[in-house]
């Protein structure tokens, strides 16, 4: 483990170092970051079920539902991401980010990886949405049964709880997180024993783990049971969050509570509320809550709400991390990120991020209204994340793991055949609400496509214009009358070769340079972490002048001052306390000669980059040492 690496926190906990913490107290803690989502799918999941299966109590129907349920959070949860993708890390990070720089460096089919790679990640901006809608309006609509009077304000609380959960968000989840382990905990525990109470009813529904029961519901059910793959898939919605957050706890924390805690709770949920349904018959209210008695019923809708904010505040913070990796890896426009708390790394907070999810969930809540309804619309996003995840998975398992490719393919065909199956079922919501999600997802694609295409153009377009050997322009500054001013300067620049343009741009407007220049390039590998002997190379081009390539990982925020402060240290002769630091700063226009990118293409992306973060500030360059050079590229 790096130095750097060692450094790193968790999602909305408290983290310390693997080797400083037990695996038990990590497991808790994952419970509250990991599993919040898939945790609170019991609330929804088979009263949807129930409802596409044309609300029959019929023993067939039910067991039949019920093995679905376990066989999918068997394939996809269990062997899928917990057996399998944990295998695969990218220097202990996970998610489909991570995966995609992982493999994408080791194959010439490289455009492929990264377009599966970026569209499973846009598709889960649209789980981001969707998620806090769905489980929080799920979990208050319970105030229905436990008071019938509610009913008018079921959506005007729903908003009011995904208002103050949005507005909390600058402040960090340190504080917070130290309980969200314990009450999940808590959480799952309940859950499991009303499950197990309710199994009581109706012992037989322990028979649906054998899977014939599944398969004889779908063979005879024909497009009814098809229709049912769509809702039973909500089960497993938060199962990508157990691959995503693999680099915040370790695979053996995430493993432990999902085979100790979560999937026993899990089984003895949907199980009870089976057996609750054999027993009673299908009900036109949530089941979940049927199986709490009238007199603890306040009480688990309060937890239940708590439970359902803590997933949602998983989701939400997994944006975060996500926009960052996409902005570190250059797929994404430069935004501000607040770091909450100097405890973890991982504590972040992405405004732009935030509102823009607050605004589009609470309009998913005003327009579908009810959890039954925005079922419809879930789903259908994480299916195809899941989809591309296992096509990256096939190419890890040959190149990473070394597999066989008789082993691979019969491994990955199995999840490529389970995956298709719920993703065609989920694409018969599209006209009920699916169609939210791709949307949502097509608009952040488009704006990665956007900003990757232009990011290129610029660097291409400058790549053009450098035509001077170093050496040339060194010996050419006396010969030219430059003066040398007293002082530092670093300059930051893209061309790892040749005289940077903005250094012969200031040289020919300044006609002065100072006595001591670094040229800096700043690179993000597609790697989480660089560790600190490896950061950065320090050659020297001529009398003092130095050239630095400094590389940070994905999840990295480059800090110069630090950095030279380190260089120093290896002859790098620039003086800390009288440097300047000179930044470009483009403004970008559309070629004159009718060639480059289209007219439209190149209008959208100057909006993003006028708008988007200023290097200095994403580099960390002191702002009263700092002077931005402006100037014009037409691409």
């Amino acid at each position: 483990m790096s130095t750097t690496r060692g450094k790193s926190g968790l999602e909305g906990i408290n983290q310390v170092p693997v080797r400083q913490s037990s695996l038990a107290a990590l497991g808790l803690a994952s419970l509250g970051v990991v599993f919040g989502d898939i945790g609170t799918s019991p609330l929804y999941t088979l009263k949807t079920v129930v409802t596409l299966a044309g609300g029959k109590s019929d023993p067939d129907v039910v067991l039949g539902c019920l093995s679905l349920i376990i066989w999918t959070l068997t394939i996809i949860t269990t062997i899928k991401y917990v057996m399998v993708a944990m295998q695969i890390d990218n220097d202990g990070e996970g998610g489909i980010l991570a995966l995609m720089s992982l493999i994408g460096i080791k194959r010439h089919n490289r455009p492929m990886i990264i377009a599966a790679g970026l569209f499973g990640a846009a598709l889960i901006y649209g789980d981001g949405a969707i998620t806090p809608a769905i489980s929080v309006l799920s979990a208050v609509e319970g105030l229905e049964r436990a008071a019938p009077t509610v009913a008018p304000y079921i959506l005007p609380l729903t908003i009011g709880i995904l208002v103050a959960l949005f507005l909390i968000q600058p402040l960090g989840t340190a504080r917070i997180g130290r309980a969200f382990g314990p009450i999940m905990l808590l959480w799952f525990v309940v859950i499991g024993l009303l499950g197990l109470i309710g199994m009581f009813r109706h012992p037989s529904v322990i028979a649906a783990i054998n899977p014939v029961y599944a398969i004889h519901f779908l063979a005879m059910s024909g497009v009814t049971g098809f229709l049912v793959l769509g809702g039973v898939f909500l089960c497993v919605t938060g199962a990508e969050a157990l691959y995503a957050d693999m680099g915040h706890f370790g695979a053996a924390p995430i493993r432990l509570s999902w085979f100790a805690i979560v999937f026993p709770a899990l089984f003895f949920s949907y199980a009870g509320q089976s057996a609750y349904i054999l027993d009673n018959g299908a009900s036109d209210d949530n089941i979940f809550f049927r199986l709490c008695p009238d007199s603890l019923l306040l009480p688990l809708v309060i937890l239940a709400t708590l439970a359902t904010i803590i997933a949602s505040q998983s989701i939400i913070s997994g944006a975060f991390s996500m926009t960052r990796q996409a902005i570190r890896l250059g797929w994404m426009p430069r935004m501000f990120i607040t770091q909450t708390s100097e405890e973890g790394y991982g504590q972040i907070y992405v405004g732009v991020v935030n509102w823009l999810l607050m605004l589009v969930t609470i309009g998913l809540v005003l327009a579908f209204r009810k959890s039954d309804n925005l079922a419809s619309a879930y789903g259908i996003a994480v299916s195809a994340t899941m989809l591309m995840t296992s096509v990256l998975l096939f190419i890890a398992m040959r190149e990473i793991l070394q597999w066989s490719v008789i082993k691979a393919a019969i491994v990955a065909g199995v999840f490529l055949t389970v995956d298709s199956m719920f993703f065609a079922a989920n694409l018969v919501k599209i006209a009920d609400g699916g169609y939210v999600p791709l949307i949502l997802a097509a608009s952040v694609y488009a704006v990665m496509y956007i900003w990757h295409i232009g990011q290129t153009a610029i660097r291409d377009r400058l790549r053009d214009r450098r035509k001077i050997p170093l050496s040339m322009f060194l010996e050419g500054l006396s010969a030219a009358g430059v003066s040398r001013a007293r002082g530092s300067a670093v300059f930051l620049t893209r061309v790892k070769t040749e005289t940077p343009p903005v250094i012969s741009w200031y040289v020919d407007h300044s006609h002065s340079l100072q006595e001591r220049v670094v040229a800096l390039t700043i690179e993000t590998q597609p790697t989480p972490w660089v560790d600190d002997a490896s950061r950065a190379t320090l050659t020297l081009e001529g009398p003092n002048f130095w050239r630095v390539n400094a590389r940070y990982g994905f999840l990295e925020r480059p800090d110069v001052t630090r950095l030279l402060d380190d260089l120093t240290k290896r002859g790098c002769g620039v003086d800390l306390t009288d440097v300047t630091y000179y930044v470009a700063v483009e403004t970008v226009v559309s070629r004159e000669d009718g060639g480059g990118l289209p007219k439209w293409l190149v209008a959208v992306f100057a909006l993003f980059h006028r708008n988007s973060m200023h290097l200095s500030d994403a580099f960390n360059f002191p702002r009263d040492r700092l002077i931005e050079i402006g100037r014009q590229v037409a691409i």
